[in-house]
């Protein structure tokens, strides 16, 4: 941890935000990690004290880089490079708590259609 600056497809890797260093570089590359405010390439070095905004579907991470690490460590470690801002936590949890919120409307249907029930669907989408 003690490097002064790293690539920022790295850190993000090294601090668990994707499962591969591809995948944060793909994330990076596609608009979805903005370094201080601004759009930036994978190969761009990050520091501590820079601001990242990171978009995962439908969660965002406001976060400031507090430790530099070229090492994937394990989660607990991974917590210790970055500091989450508090309005960050509470739009994530408000989110989740909407979809948790949809899925608990939502009837799953009771069992497989049976064989009489597999011929309505099959008429049905024969006609069409």
């Amino acid at each position: 941890m003690a490097e002064e600056s790293v690539r920022i497809d790295k850190w993000l890797w090294a601090a668990r935000f994707f499962k591969t260093r591809s995948l944060a570089a793909r994330a990076v590359q596609g608009g979805k990690v903005h370094l201080n405010g601004s759009r930036v390439k994978p190969a761009r070095s990050v520091a501590k004290g820079d601001k990242l905004e990171v978009t995962k579907g439908d969660l965002k991470f406001h976060i400031v880089i507090r430790a530099i690490s070229r090492y994937r460590r394990p989660a607990v470690e991974a917590r210790l490079l970055y500091e989450e801002s508090e309005e960050s936590i509470r739009e994530r949890e408000e989110t989740r708590e909407m979809k948790r919120m949809v899925r608990a409307s939502h009837m799953p249907p009771a069992g497989k259609p049976d064989k009489r029930e597999r011929r309505k669907i099959r008429d049905f989408i024969r006609k069409q």
